[in-house]
């Protein structure tokens, strides 16, 4: 087999980790959310799996990026990592997991908007709009009764706003990744961009308090322990080695299958709602991704 044949295979693998992987991060978020600040538990995440894979890197004999890439890495980091992910623990405080999981497979269609955007992705034709706005209409449908006189779901509505702006933060991360073309080891290239997001993170939690707020429990330690090793070093690096060989179109399509397994693993573990109304945007949204991706396919 050549080498670029059994890069595929390698590739393919790498994201039916992520399908899996990151569909039971939010669980994990939110059980850890229990007793861990939003801001720190982020930041812990990302800087200790970004220091154990730079460490892993250098035992292994590897180079990590040179400093002139560094503030290339901290972008994206920043991007990924702050607002893709930040912005999802926070929201998680006031959007069930299973929700926010549903909510993130908007992805793909942040994705269509800024590759396109950035001249260096399909035109927006009419099927791809209608998929759009399709996806968006879903989210209205979960927030306009929040939004109405008495609804009283202030804090739930900036939730959804947040997991918005995270879902834009991580496909133009993506991008950029996609497009920069180093040619650089992508587990090195995971490691400092897990650290420089991590380290930022930790700074907002500082500079909020956080630290005065912040005990574990047998139970948050244990959610926290599998984010950083199985939902941060493990899906990180899946993630950033698939984004590399296959294209991002495919890529982003791991969004479909997280929210499945997030949804069943928030109501068997934590008993949380899924209603008619969340049930009908939810599938609002997921068609609209579909319709986006077939218009793609076909384009």
């Amino acid at each position: 087999m050549s080498g670029a044949a059994a890069v595929r295979p390698r590739a393919l693998a790498a994201w039916i980790a992520v399908c899996v992987v990151w569909g039971t991060t939010y669980l994990a978020i939110r059980i850890a959310l229990e007793t861990v600040p939003p801001g720190l538990l982020a930041g812990l995440r990302w800087t200790a799996a970004g220091a154990l894979l730079a460490l892993a890197v250098r035992l292994a004999g590897r180079r990590l990026p040179p400093p002139q890439a560094w503030p290339t890495l901290a972008l994206a980091g920043f991007l990924m990592t702050v607002m893709g992910n930040g912005l999802v623990v926070w929201a998680e405080q006031h959007v069930s997991s299973g929700l926010a999981a549903v909510m993130v497979a908007m992805v793909p269609i942040w994705s269509v908007i800024i590759e396109a955007v950035r001249g260096r992705g399909e035109r927006v034709t009419t099927q791809v709009a209608v998929g759009l706005l399709m996806g968006f209409g879903g989210i209205v449908v979960l927030v306009w009764p929040e939004v109405q006189p008495g609804g009283g779901g202030r804090l739930f509505v900036i939730g959804m706003v947040a997991l918005q702006l995270a879902c834009a933060g991580w496909a133009l991360g993506s991008s950029a990744t996609k497009h920069q073309d180093s040619g650089a080891d992508p587990v090195a290239t995971s490691a400092l961009q897990m650290l420089f997001g991590g380290l930022i993170l930790v700074v907002i939690g500082t500079a909020a308090g956080e630290w005065s707020h912040l005990h574990v429990t047998p139970r948050t330690l244990s959610a926290l322990v599998y984010l950083v090793l199985i939902g941060s070093i493990v899906g990180y690096t899946c993630y950033v080695y698939a984004l590399t060989h296959l294209p991002i179109s495919l890529v982003s399509l791991y969004a479909y299958v997280n929210p499945i397994i997030a949804v069943i693993l928030g109501a068997l573990l934590l008993g949380e709602p899924f209603t008619l109304r969340v049930l009908a945007a939810s599938g609002l949204v997921l068609a609209g991704i579909a319709v986006v991706r077939q218009a793609q396919t076909a384009g």
